[in-house]
């Protein structure tokens, strides 16, 4: 997220859309609002992120703590609504004098910050051998990005999407197949609708993965190998496992740990939290 969030403000400062003492406003699930807090404070830029309340609280309260103003809004609403977090962000930054609503949604710079720059990276350091790569989807530009890069340099190259239970990619890309969107716990992938700037035709395969099953992967990545990852990242690496023990022959697959877990102590490392969710048949 860091390196979409300095693509992003680059080039609204060189077209003009980003201006000097303005305020970046965004909808984010908090990772991307981190990102841009990194940048934006130290280039002098004021702060609003539009959160859905589902969030975890260790998020907010670090975009707080950056100085960051937050309106938390509504997670059982889908886009279109007043107080969906992308359209209410939006609106905010109408209001808002001198500001300028990021959009990663829609915004080129977030894929093209991953065909320059990740996509490339990964590349070089799996020394140009690499069969499949997992990866989710929030606003498309990971999957658009590096998919894109990838279908230059090793056109055999499988792009996977893990998707959580409630998406409406997953289906989509399986078996073409519109479905009507669910509610999921895993924070930060995962879409009711596809955004602007996915090229969703990118991924031939796709899995979907329940909370429990990501929360549970997390876990086991933290007891097994030592790696504190976020909700997402068990969602990635439980698509990974799935695709990799399908395969016929030996692959090398790429997934991604793109969070870390200290967000989410007051979740899904929290029993207590686990437990109350299971009693609410959320798990």
């Amino acid at each position: 997220k860091d390196r979409i969030a300095v693509s992003m403000i680059d080039d609204a400062e060189q077209q003009g859309l980003l201006k000097p003492g303005g305020t970046i406003v965004e909808a984010t699930a908090g990772n991307t609002g981190l990102a841009l807090a990194l940048v934006g404070i130290n280039r002098g830029y004021k702060l609003l992120f539009v959160i859905p309340d589902k969030m975890s609280a260790a998020k907010i309260n670090h975009l707080k703590a950056m100085g960051a103003e937050i309106r938390l809004t509504r997670s059982d609403v889908e886009k279109g609504h007043p107080e969906y977090y992308q359209d209410l962000a939006e609106n905010l930054a109408k209001d808002i004098p001198n500001s300028f609503y990021i959009n990663q949604f829609g915004n080129d710079s977030n894929s093209k910050a991953h065909y320059e720059w990740t996509g490339p990276e990964i590349w070089q350091q799996m020394n140009h051998n690499l069969d499949a790569i997992v990866c989710g989807v929030g606003t498309g530009g990971t999957l658009t990005g590096i998919g894109r890069y990838m279908r230059e340099v090793a056109p055999s190259l499988e792009m996977v999407l893990a998707d959580p239970v409630g998406s409406i990619l997953a289906p989509l890309i399986n078996t073409g197949e519109k479905v009507k969107p669910g509610k999921w716990l895993v924070e930060g992938i995962g879409e009711d609708y596809i955004p602007k700037i996915c090229d969703i035709t990118l991924a031939k395969k796709a899995y979907s993965i329940s909370d429990k099953e990501a929360f549970d992967m997390a876990r086991l990545l933290l007891k097994s190998e030592g790696i504190y990852a976020g909700s997402s990242s068990g969602v990635l690496v439980a698509a990974a496992i799935k695709y990799c023990l399908e395969q016929k022959k030996p692959k090398r697959v790429l997934t991604f740990v793109c969070d870390g877990g200290a967000k989410y102590q007051d979740k899904m490392y929290n029993e207590q939290w686990l437990l109350e969710k299971q009693q609410q048949g959320l798990l």
